[in-house]
């Protein structure tokens, strides 16, 4: 997937969830301060939004509220969501952001369960889910709890950062990394088609954003402790695989910092490092 079509989707695929948002803080006809700086919060706090500035989330709402207006009923505004939010994961996302947002006065009121309820059947988010995010937003939980991230892309990222150590991700090594998905337990069900889709998007987002920022949101979106330990397993097994067997040293700094994100002890790290 080029580039200029990962970030156009991106970019949609953040409106969208402004827009959800948004719907969710005008439903019962005003939005209160609260709602809006919780609307905020929730962008910066989010993956999703990974380095965008308070300014520029501001812009972004501003000119999410302008396409509201224009938009028609309900019926085509959910439509429109689908199709910027192609994947139940990123619907599960905007509806919990919805649900946030509602529940930011600590009470949701008739009209904003009303819209939930709509957004519940319109993007086909399950009875269990929504019981989910409910509890997490009413007891001031982190909504990663219970939406996460697809645990395939945050491993795919992984790989990416590792064999870009040394400055960049050669098309031989881009194949590579397909083979590797095809070969492991871990990404059973993926097809080679979004095996690709999944190296380029982390390619173009590490060119993007660095080394650091994305880090960081491996360490936001592998929650537990067996997801950090499986990555870093990976990581591990992705830098020792070349003629010598050894880390070298970009690799092993990469290593590093992902040791230190992920919280994770010197003899785990030992002990990953000899069974690979």
């Amino acid at each position: 997937m080029p580039r200029e079509q990962i970030q156009k989707a991106r970019a949609e695929g953040n409106a969208a969830l402004v827009e959800a948002m948004l719907l969710a803080a005008i439903s019962d006809g005003n939005i209160s301060q609260t709602e809006l700086q919780h609307l905020l919060l929730r962008m910066l706090e989010r993956p999703e939004f990974d380095g965008l500035l308070p300014s520029d989330a501001n812009k972004l709402i501003e000119a999410s509220a302008e396409k509201l207006t224009r938009k028609g009923n309900m019926d085509e505004v959910l439509a429109s969501l689908r199709e910027r939010l192609p994947d139940h994961h990123s619907r599960l996302v905007a509806f919990s952001l919805a649900a946030a947002v509602a529940f930011a006065d600590k009470r949701a009121t008739r009209a904003e369960l009303g819209l939930l309820k709509t957004f519940q059947a319109g993007l086909g988010i399950s009875e269990e889910e929504v019981i989910r995010v409910i509890d997490v937003v009413e007891s001031g939980g982190n909504l990663a709890d219970v939406i996460g991230d697809p645990v395939e892309r945050l491993y795919a990222e992984v790989m990416v950062l590792m064999t870009a150590a040394d400055g960049e991700v050669k098309p031989q090594e881009a194949a590579a990394l397909v083979q590797t998905f095809a070969a492991d337990p871990l990404f059973e069900g993926v097809s080679p088609a979004q095996a690709e889709d999944l190296i380029s998007d982390s390619v173009a987002a590490l060119r993007e954003e660095g080394l650091p920022q994305r880090i960081a949101m491996l360490a936001r979106g592998l929650s537990s402790r067996q997801n950090r330990l499986r990555a870093y397993t990976l990581a591990v097994r992705i830098a020792s695989a070349n003629d010598s067997g050894e880390i070298k040293a970009p690799e092993a700094r990469v290593l590093e910092l992902l040791q230190t994100s992920f919280g994770l002890a010197d003899d785990e790290v030992q002990r990953i490092e000899q069974q690979s």
